[in-house]
């Protein structure tokens, strides 16, 4: 029901055990073609799961409570994973490569991305300046990183405006009310993720008072997809960091 342990089930070539999957999924793509739909996020076909008679089901986070709740009322096994950090993130990586019989190779690929990590940070510490980052997971409210995402634009680099907001798990928490503040935070490098929805830049620079935030100033507006840094699994801890890297570089090329 979370396109995160489809991604790390398809890695560690375990993608036959996979019955069902997330309608979110995209990551790989062939899972799409290969995979029937059975989940959104916060619902599910709990009949057409029910008939795939799975030993055991995936989820992520208390908003997958309800669905859990009611799949373990009909007898099925359910793990439910709540990973909001980058160490988080590993060890569910290792917990469901262990389920699956390959706790090994989960072990040397999780040591290859925490290597991979490890020196992007090494990289990132070159730098003359640090720029600040406001990465907007939603425009409207406008809501700010989550953890990992904060976490990963560290290592990567730069600093995120709203590293207080990041401790909160759910975006509810993380809005912030009074746009006026990101102005105020001053903002080197705007990201946007909108969850699914296309970013747009012209919009975030037309804001009202955002004329003057450096971001606006110098172009520095980009898009990262959601599904390449807000699933909180492979694809973040990857593709995900590696454009945060490039365009905290380019960034630092030109105004560091």
């Amino acid at each position: 029901m979370t396109e995160e342990t489809t991604e790390w089930l398809y890695l560690l070539g375990q993608s036959a055990r996979i019955v069902g999957i997330s309608g979110y999924t995209v990551r790989p793509k062939i899972a799409r073609a290969e995979k029937p739909r059975i989940s959104a996020f916060t619902s599910a076909k709990i009949d057409k799961i029910l008939a795939l008679k799975p030993d055991c089901v995936f989820g992520f986070s208390d908003l997958q409570a309800d669905i859990a709740a009611i799949l373990i009322r009909h007898g099925v096994q359910v793990t439910i994973f709540n990973q909001r950090s980058v160490d988080e993130i590993f060890t569910m990586l290792y917990q469901v490569a262990a389920m699956v019989g390959e706790a090994e190779q989960g072990l040397q690929r999780i040591q290859q991305m925490q290597l991979h990590l490890q020196t992007i940070q090494t990289a990132a510490k070159s730098l003359l300046r640090r720029p600040r980052v406001y990465f907007e997971e939603w425009d409207e409210p406008p809501i700010s990183a989550i953890r990992w995402v904060s976490e990963l634009t560290g290592i990567a680099g730069g600093d995120d405006c709203f590293p207080e907001l990041a401790q909160q798990s759910l975006g509810k928490n993380r809005i912030i009310a009074d746009p006026i503040e990101i102005v105020s935070r001053q903002p080197d490098i705007i990201i946007g993720s909108w969850c699914g929805k296309k970013f747009n830049p012209q919009r975030v620079a037309s804001r009202s008072g955002w004329q003057d935030v450096p971001a606006v100033k110098n172009g520095q507006l980009f898009e990262i997809k959601s599904a390449d840094i807000l699933q909180p699994g492979p694809a973040a801890l990857t593709d995900g960091v590696d454009q945060l890297h490039r365009i905290i570089l380019q960034w630092a090329i030109k105004h560091g």
